[in-house]
């Protein structure tokens, strides 16, 4: 007798757990909160992830695995590969769009630092983002959208203004949230870029 098909995805349900945490936060959420947002029972979840910390390392874990395919669609959607850069450094202000957010995502990004078992998912995740920019910022010199740089230096400023972008919005809450990540990525950028902006960027 062949198993009962699965009716909701390992992907549709970290998806799930994903916008749980952006409402309650790591330390708040239950499987049952989870479960509840994709309509099984918790006890499915249970048999599926075991508990729920280990729900939330396969969150983690996804999150570091798709990184790749994150930056592949990016690039793929602009001529442009500093385009394609700031739209891949922008894509958590895209995610987290209030100050509820944001301090939820910091609760999971103590998980990521201070728990071996998440830092090292995290590290990894740090580094495939990191190598994703420096990627891109190579393409954007060996384009003439920017000047010769050293791009691993470069990739390591650009993740780290647009995290802690996203951390100074959610202190003093001005205009949009992504807008604000935009414009501080742009003073990093413009004074590397060279003057051929006049193409269109989206293909």
């Amino acid at each position: 007798m062949s198993p009962r098909p699965r009716t909701v995805s390992d992907a549709a349900i970290l998806a799930a757990t994903h916008r749980v945490i952006g409402r309650v936060g790591p330390n708040r959420l239950t499987l049952a909160e989870v479960a509840a947002e994709v309509g099984l029972a918790p006890a499915t979840l249970v048999q599926r992830f075991g508990s729920r910390r280990e729900l939330l390392l396969a969150l983690v874990q996804s999150g570091s695995e798709t990184v790749e395919e994150c930056f592949a669609r990016m690039r793929g959607d602009h001529a442009s590969p500093l385009a394609a850069l700031v739209e891949a450094a922008t894509l958590l202000a895209r995610v987290m769009r209030t100050p509820a957010e944001i301090a939820n995502g910091l609760a999971f990004l103590q998980m990521d630092v201070t728990d071996p078992d998440f830092q090292r998912l995290a590290e990894a995740h740090a580094r495939r983002t990191i190598e994703g920019y420096r990627r891109l910022l190579a393409e954007a010199v060996a384009a003439k959208e920017l000047r010769p740089t050293d791009t691993a230096r470069l990739a390591r400023a650009v993740s780290a203004v647009a995290g802690g972008s996203l951390i100074n919005w959610g202190m003093l809450q001005k205009g949009n949230v992504e807008r604000w990540v935009r414009e501080d990525l742009e003073t990093l950028l413009a004074p590397l870029r060279t003057k051929r902006r006049g193409r269109r960027e989206r293909r």
